[in-house]
């Protein structure tokens, strides 16, 4: 098992296993109140993120620090490379009006182009704005006006078309390229007859505490705040999640570590783990859909040795191969499987642990078997090398993180925000703890506040929403940042997630609920889609359910059912409700009875970014579902 021999081989390096020490701090009753961890690398005094290719390119002109999908295959991009691209591009957007401190929005999916334009901003001295490539007229409308970008970058015509219907009316629309386009073709003949020297004149200008970006964060109720971060927050996050974790994936796996990164570059994590990776000569690719059926091929062909993902990511790897089980008649097969690799990742952690004597002879031979059948055809669906995979966004299925560690995934997690510059936490190398989302990422602490709000304190923290003050001192005390989310710190500084501050429901009997807790469990088995926990002034806690178009579609083939049976039959199908019961005992088993959802009701359609019920981050928009189907709700209370 690769899993074992990384840990077995890493336990001897007691220098790999001391970083990232952390220091807990109790309360007179013995609670842990706070979290610290030391940072591994100093803040800078000078400099900013801009100089990171040029850096490269100086002391490693050679080496691959990129590869960018073509038609033929992976290309691979060195450093120097990439730096004289981005001086071309920065060239341009100067010629092209860009001052110092201007902003560029960039509206694309995850491409190489993306990349490029980021650094070229920062090189012209300018600041970047993300967009997500679905957002609306309306959003790009309030995003343009509001940061004052004067140039906007898009992916397609249809991108284009958005910016240019959305800012019509303003006084002075935004200047637009478009990469389809040949954008930065466009940009680098637009500054070719202006010297290198002004680049270098404007990074050098630059300092940790230059404004670098301003993310609109997705938000599941209001309008978008524009989050500002600095070079130096950046900096705080990527140089020490790097330092962090690179020497001990490239020292325990004697791999080349390379990446292929899908996430949404208009989202922080994405952002930061590309710094990241370009910190430590990490070779990334680039891969703009997280969809499975069109991301398997691309890992399958990049080979990725470490991946960062989402929850939904890992969800339907499983569930695609239950499907695929299902379909050759052994899902009970499957069944037994997942059911072995949770014993068995429970016992082999406990041993590495030091808590437990490890797994048995007879849990070994089950392992060894279903290693042959079920866990390496999931290691081949990930394009074979992939040993390390960290995943944020939303908590993960402690048992889907179990079943993966079984097949020889070690999977992090971690959590943070956008105002936290990407993950405040992280599990750290070596001493995984599943069910937690970890310790403090270095150079930064946590801390529970008095009704179990989740505090974070470091060089990661943003200084301020542009243009909302009021805003800004409503979540920013003391330098302390109130993430509004519910958590809980253990003896070893572990933080587990609880729930959401103003999610918590309570019920008519007073009970309060956190409906997180239920609804990441729910999603977490199929058939189910999305899923809202509704109960609030209620007597029971209840739950709207959509189901998954793809698992659908394989609930009818094994049942010989008409592929094209209306969804209204589906969802009131005894067998499929049966199916959807197993999932809500799932959720249930993680809470009390008083907390446990008693009734339940399957909703027709999917909640997408399009009809406006998920963000782009693919969160619940609770208040717009709630509205939506407020007639449901009512149904399942007897109304």
């Amino acid at each position: 098992m690769g899993v074992r021999k990384d840990l077995k081989r890493a336990a001897q390096r007691t220098e790999l296993l001391e970083r990232g020490e952390v220091e807990v701090v109790k309360d007179a009753g013995g609670v842990v109140r706070e979290a610290r961890t030391p940072a591994l690398v100093p803040r800078p005094a000078t400099g900013s993120i801009a100089d990171l290719p040029h850096t490269n390119a100086a002391e490693a002109p050679d080496a691959v620090v990129l590869r960018r999908h073509t038609g033929d295959g992976w290309r691979p991009v060195t450093a120097a490379e990439f730096a004289r691209e981005v001086t071309a591009v920065a060239k341009g957007l100067i010629a092209a009006g860009l001052e110092p401190g201007g902003r560029v929005a960039v509206m694309s999916r995850t491409r190489y182009e993306w990349t490029v334009l980021d650094f070229a901003i920062w090189a012209a001295g300018g600041q970047s704005v993300p967009v997500y490539a679905t957002s609306s007229a309306d959003q790009i409308e309030w995003i343009v006006r509001d940061s004052g970008a004067r140039h906007v970058v898009t992916e397609t015509a249809e991108n284009t078309a958005t910016v240019t219907t959305g800012t019509a009316a303003h006084e002075q629309p935004p200047r637009v390229w478009e990469l389809d386009d040949d954008a930065l073709g466009t940009l680098t003949a637009l500054g070719r007859d202006l010297s290198d020297e002004e680049v270098v004149k404007r990074r050098a200008a630059l300092t940790p505490d230059t404004v670098a970006t301003i993310c609109y964060t997705s938000g599941t109720t209001g309008r978008p705040k524009g989050c500002v971060l600095t070079h130096g927050n950046l900096h705080a996050e990527a140089a020490n999640t790097v330092e962090l974790l690179h020497p001990v994936f490239q020292a325990v796996t004697g791999q080349t570590a390379s990446t292929l990164l899908f996430l949404p570059l208009a989202h922080i994590l994405g952002r930061t783990i590309q710094i990241a990776c370009l910190m430590g000569r990490i070779e990334i690719g680039h891969w703009p859909s997280i969809k499975p059926d069109e991301l398997r091929p691309a890992l399958r062909e990049f080979r990725p040795t470490f991946l960062v993902g989402v929850p939904y990511l890992f969800e339907k790897i499983h569930d695609t191969g239950r499907a695929t089980a299902e379909k050759l008649g052994r899902g009970d097969s499957f069944d037994r499987a997942h059911r072995i690799a949770v014993r068995f990742a429970e016992a082999h952690l406990s041993r590495f642990l030091g808590t437990g004597k490890g797994p048995g002879i007879g849990l070994w031979a089950a392992w060894a078997l279903y290693d042959l059948l079920v866990y390496r055809r999931v290691r081949k669906e990930l394009g074979g090398r992939l040993r390390y995979a960290i995943s944020g966004g939303s908590p993960l299925d402690r048992d889907l993180n179990l079943f993966f560690y079984a097949a020889g995934i070690l999977v992090y997690e971690g959590y943070g925000l956008t105002e936290t510059t990407a993950a405040a936490t992280i599990v750290p190398p070596l001493r995984p703890r599943p069910g937690t989302v970890g310790r403090p990422v270095p150079g930064t602490a946590v801390r529970i506040a008095d009704d179990g709000e989740v505090l974070i304190e470091g060089g990661i923290v943003f200084g301020a929403y542009r243009g909302d003050p009021a805003a800004t001192d409503a979540v920013l005390r003391d330098g302390w940042f109130a993430t509004g989310d519910l958590g809980a710190l253990d003896e070893d500084g572990y933080l587990t997630i609880t729930g959401r501050k103003k999610d918590i429901l309570v019920t008519s009997g007073g009970k309060n609920v956190s409906p997180s807790v239920l609804e990441d469990r729910l999603r977490s088995r199929p058939p189910v889609g999305q899923c809202l926990v509704v109960g609030d002034g209620r007597p029971f806690v209840g739950a709207l359910i959509t189901l998954e178009p793809d698992a659908v579609a394989h609930w009818l083939a094994v049942r010989k059912l008409p592929a094209g049976t209306p969804m209204s039959e589906v969802v009131q199908d005894p067998r499929m409700l049966a199916d959807v019961q197993k999932a809500v005992d799932h959720a249930n088993a993680a809470v009390s009875r008083a907390e446990s959802i008693r009734a339940f009701r399957l909703v027709e359609g999917e909640w997408t970014e399009d009809n406006g019920l998920l963000t782009p981050s693919l969160k619940v928009k609770r208040q717009a579902v709630t509205q939506a189907y407020a007639a449901d709700i009512e149904a399942l209370y007897g109304g």
